[in-house]
């Protein structure tokens, strides 16, 4: 159990690290999961009754200097975020076109303050442990 706890403790410490260069505060790594599930919710597919499609690829860009920060530790944050997404397609019933991946990116483009958010569906991206949780 220590071994386990310790290991929980230092990946909550990096975590909490790389929010804090991703986005300053807490309510902007809210903000962060509140636009991916935006993403999923505005770009919705009804196909039927029961199915739902949405978006599966998502694109962070951010600043070259925080992208270059978070270099190290992204695949940790990238597989947090794709977590938040799917626990969000789970509760409202979603499906997906393929495996749910969030990839964090420097912007081609300066002028990008925080980060944008892109998405689409693409049932090529690299599979998520949770991604298949809302299919029917």
């Amino acid at each position: 159990m220590g071994l386990i706890s310790t290991v929980e403790q230092t990946i909550e410490r990096w975590t909490s690290a790389l929010w804090a260069i991703l986005v300053p505060s807490p309510q902007q790594h809210a903000e962060v999961v509140s636009i991916l599930h935006r993403e999923c919710d505005d770009n919705a597919l009804i196909l039927d009754r029961q199915r739902v499609l949405v978006p599966n690829a998502f694109v962070i860009e951010l600043p070259s200097e925080s992208h270059s920060q978070l270099t190290a530790h992204s695949e940790e944050v990238s597989r947090q975020l794709a977590s938040q997404v799917c626990r969000h397609a789970a509760e409202h019933g979603y499906t997906f076109a393929g495996p749910v991946a969030v990839a964090l990116r420097p912007s081609a483009n300066e002028s990008v303050g925080r980060f944008q958010i892109r998405s689409r569906i693409d049932p090529t991206e690299a599979r998520c442990p949770k991604a298949r949780s809302g299919d029917a």
